[in-house]
């Protein structure tokens, strides 16, 4: 219970990795708003934390939309200041560089970083005044670039950025910003993959095994932590060795 009586923000909560993020940190004792697009989605998460004795409260919100992500935060405000914000909530929408429509870029783009900064600036402003807080983006390896990834590696690399700035601007006042770059890992998403796909991906991976939301849950846990008071601006994969 690491996270007895921290106040948590979790964006695109609703499901997948997410979800799982969310169910970790609630466990660990936070107070949780799962925040996600999809309302219904939001609101079934909340509801399984607060059926096993969990906190938590559901935010509709689309982190492309500052007055969204600003609604966001003052639902968190029930449980208190924001200790701990994870920006998760990510769309792909793939394609070849040469093929990419302005939309599929734009949206990407929208969601992926202008939301996670929407949401840090927000929370930034918050920890510095108390000086404490924890925040993790939810990067990708895709960040140093993929095939037909040009405006989700594109997103990906400018979480990087991003956190590393936050995190030079941020040390003095007790905030952490770091981020996590998952590997193959189970979800809705991927399970979508043809076999041959899924099979090519588990053979790049070490560990010999997909990785689940568990798995990287328990690295934001860490993270979000008391314990990781000395880590700041490092960029983790959790991928089984995928990438070495």
């Amino acid at each position: 219970m690491r996270l007895t009586n921290k106040v948590a923000i979790v964006t695109g909560a609703g499901r997948g990795l997410g979800k799982g993020i969310a169910l970790k940190l609630a466990r660990e004792g936070a107070k949780v708003v799962i925040g996600d697009a999809v309302e219904r989605n939001a609101h079934e998460v909340a509801e399984e934390i607060v059926k096993v004795g969990g906190s938590a409260v559901a935010a509709c919100a689309d982190v492309s939309k500052r007055i969204e992500v600003e609604a966001m935060f003052a639902a968190a405000a029930a449980f208190g200041p924001i200790d701990i914000l994870v920006n998760n909530a990510g769309i792909n929408r793939d394609g070849m560089l040469h093929k990419m429509s302005d939309e599929a870029w734009d949206k990407v783009i929208a969601v992926n970083l202008t939301g996670a900064f929407y949401c840090l600036r927000l929370a930034a402003q918050q920890m510095r005044e108390r000086g404490y807080g924890r925040i993790v983006n939810i990067a990708s390896m895709s960040w140093l670039g993929n095939f037909g990834q040009a405006n989700y590696a594109a997103s990906k690399a400018g979480i990087v950025g991003l956190t590393k700035t936050a995190a030079r601007e941020l040390a003095k006042k007790g905030v952490t910003v770091n981020a996590i770059c998952p590997g193959f890992i189970d979800t809705e998403m991927t399970r979508g993959v043809p076999q041959n796909v899924w099979d090519a991906m588990v053979g790049k991976i070490w560990a010999g095994r997909v990785g689940t939301p568990e798995d990287v849950g328990n690295v934001v846990a860490f993270l979000a932590s008391d314990e990781a008071a000395y880590v700041t601006g490092e960029v983790i994969n959790v991928s089984g060795g995928m990438v070495l």
